[in-house]
This record gives C-alpha cells, structure tokens and sequence, in this order.
C-alpha cells in the first residue's frame, strides 16, 4: 500500500498540483479583508526592474488589491494574474513605502519593496500601469493612505509601550519607597528598643 501511495503520488498530473497550491494560497487570502477598492483592477500591468538586465520586465496582466489581515491589521499588497492566477507581486504596505509617479508616463507609478511572491523575501523595484490616469491616481493615494495610517498605527503602538514601560518603573519606584520606608521604621524601632534597655537601671546584687 505504501509504494502504491508513493507512485500515486509521484504520478500526481502538474495541474492538480497547481491547482492545489492555488487552492491553499485562496485559504491564506481569505483570512485577510480587502482593504480599500481600486477602480478597474483586472486592467493593471505589472512590471519588475530587473537590476541584472538594467531593463524592465513584464510580471503580467491581472488584479492588485490590497488586503488587511484580521488580526495583525497589517496591509498586503497583492497583484494576481488573470489567466494563470500566479501571484507576481506579495509584500506588506509598510509605512515608509514611497510611490512616486513615472516620468513620461502619467498612468504609471513606481515603488520599492521587500517582496515574497517567489517564496523569498527581495528587494524589489514595481511599475504598475494602469488604462487611465484617474486609476493610477487612485491607486498611488489609496496606497499613500494606507502607509499613513499604518504608521500612526506603529506611533500608537510605540506610545503603548512607553506607557506600559512608564507605568512599570513607577510601580518599581513606590515598591522600593515602600521598601525603603519599611526599613528605616525597622532602624528606628531598633534603636529605641536598644536605648530602652540602656536605661534600665541595673539590678543591686
């Protein structure tokens, strides 16, 4: 049964593998929220600088959204190939992210960013270009939106914790006062205790 198994498996056409990854990619996705709605998406093309070639390459035809998970509240920007479904673009919208339009073309934008869609994080340079100006226009400020509000998201955070740090060393501070108190009340009813036996007068023999 066991070799059996092994050879289904190794049999196993390319596609149901494909088709199983695809499956579990949608698992992932569905667990994160859509963030905000960007015009046309199906019509964007994507593009990576290719820093070897010093030339652009095309990543494909397909759909950008940007997806907020649940839990973490951490945005994604994901883009998708409308026939094959590969995903050709997977990285967070950090806070220091910086989309600036290209030069001669005003339906393109640019960024940079730590990207995981082929299984490892890389540096990468993005264009995008979309059928009008109106959505690449959109598209960079709901990006810059997104950036902004994960940053003040980051300053809230960090002020939590300083209070959180604030208000444990205060906590500290009154339990070494306390301490403090405590034992300087043990001197002093030690001496008097001690001052008290000194003048007891001594016994006549």
């Amino acid at each position: 049964m066991t070799s059996t198994s092994i050879s289904s498996v190794a049999s196993e056409p390319e596609h149901n593998t494909k088709s199983r990854e695809l499956e579990e990619e949608r698992t992932q996705l569905k667990q994160e929220l859509p963030t905000m709605r960007i015009p046309e998406l199906r019509k964007a093309k994507l593009y990576r600088f290719d820093k070897e070639g010093s030339q652009w390459k095309e990543r494909g035809v397909g759909t950008v959204k940007l997806l907020k998970h649940k839990e973490s509240a951490k945005v994604r920007l994901v883009f998708r190939q409308s026939k094959t479904l590969m995903i050709c673009a997977n990285h967070l919208v950090l806070p220091t992210i910086n989309v600036q339009e290209h030069h001669g073309n005003d339906k393109s934008c640019l960024w940079h960013a730590a990207d995981f869609a082929d299984g490892e994080l890389k540096d990468e340079l993005f264009c995008i270009r979309f059928p009008s100006v109106e959505n690449c226009k959109t598209f960079k400020e709901t990006v810059e939106e997104v950036a902004e509000s994960q940053g003040k998201k980051e300053e809230s955070k960090d002020a939590a914790g300083l209070l959180e740090k604030l208000s444990v060393g205060d906590s500290k501070t009154e339990e070494k006062e306390k301490q403090a108190k405590e034992l300087s009340q043990t001197v002093a009813d030690k001496a008097k205790e001690d001052g008290e036996k000194e003048d007891e007068p001594a016994s006549s023999t």
